[in-house]
């Protein structure tokens, strides 16, 4: 049994994926699901932050110049049992590797910052991949694991990036609290940024090897933990499936629900939203063939599921109905 799930909020997602999976058995014409999918596509982003109710939140630190903080960054972390993810270069590796299995023997997670910390924005697609599977070599070289995550130099990202990371099996993280810490500001200004920026799924940005993160860092830490924030890893604060990035880069998640639409319920439903439906420009002849499709089971296409991960749900949306949204279920059996 295929099981796709959508939100209340996207029941005219639904309609247009429907008729367009009932037209293409009726005439055959991949070329709409094609334009289709083109016109749907948005821009690719990388996870900033994720939705979450549960005060987790990352601290990550990029790591790229040289070792000064690497003991103080430990000891400050294991006495706030803070795990964090540090997202290495090749080259820091090459230079320190004994720092970083000092970061991994000590719980934390270590992650994909690039090998040589190039511009990567616009990098042609074999340098970028060249390039990252040298630094995640160098990694599991020393740690044994393999990075699953990728954190761009300088921030930088464009389409070819997000998919081509991606597709080579990682998650490009980015981050939506900024220490500023690079700018070398006073501990004080490092601290009030931090607290102001920081909530619950929140991703915090860090950099090793600066004086002013290790003078702030135990104040950060207290007044987070007086808040009720638990620190964790990357890995574990995001969510690895059955989830959608909004236009923010904020990872939200997709829940089961009591609402399926099936070959019984399928008319029914469609009336129900009747008014979203028409909104969304669909004639009745439309519906009626998309109804069909849903009754008898057809498969939807590869084009069209694409189409479906690249729905995301609007900012406006999230903000006014996180806590009400119902998810529907189409049920296919063929």
């Amino acid at each position: 049994m295929q099981m796709i799930t959508f939100t209340k909020k996207k029941i005219k997602r639904i309609a247009t994926v429907a008729s367009m999976a009932a037209a293409a058995v009726a005439v055959g014409a991949v070329a709409v699901f094609t334009s289709v999918g083109t016109q749907a596509v948005e821009r690719q982003l990388p996870i900033y932050n994720v939705e979450r109710g549960d005060n987790k939140i990352a601290l990550t630190f990029d790591v790229a110049w040289e070792n000064s903080n690497t003991a103080e960054l430990i000891e400050i972390l294991d006495e706030f049992d803070a795990e964090a993810t540090f997202f290495v270069t090749g080259d820091w590796c090459d230079r320190y590797p004994e720092d970083v299995m000092m970061f991994y023997e000590a719980g934390h997670e270590i992650q994909n910052h690039s090998d040589q910390h190039p511009h990567v924005e616009g990098m042609n697609v074999n340098e970028l991949i060249s390039d990252t599977k040298a630094c995640s070599q160098k990694i599991e070289m020393i740690t044994g694991e393999t990075p699953t995550l990728y954190r761009a130099p300088y921030g930088e990202y464009d389409d070819s990036l997000i998919t081509t990371i991606e597709g080579m099996g990682m998650k490009p993280i980015q981050w939506d609290v900024d220490s500023i810490d690079w700018k070398e500001p006073a501990p004080e200004e490092i601290t009030e940024r931090v607290l102001t920026g920081t909530r619950s799924g929140s991703i915090l940005l860090f950099h090793n090897d600066l004086a002013n993160t290790t003078e702030a860092l135990p104040d950060i830490l207290t007044q987070l933990r007086d808040k009720g924030f638990e620190f964790v890893t990357v890995s574990d604060l995001i969510y690895h499936e059955d989830y959608t990035i909004d236009s923010n880069g904020k990872q939200v998640p997709i829940s089961k629900s009591s609402l399926d639409i099936n070959a019984d319920n399928v008319e029914a439903v469609m009336a129900q939203y009747a008014d979203e439906i028409a909104a969304a420009g669909f004639s009745e002849e439309q519906l009626a063939q998309a109804a069909e499709a849903i009754k008898a089971g057809d498969e939807l296409p590869e084009e069209v599921m694409a189409v479906i991960a690249q729905v995301t749900i609007s900012s406006e949306t999230a903000q006014s109905s996180e806590s009400s949204e119902q998810d529907i279920i189409i049920e296919s059996t063929k």
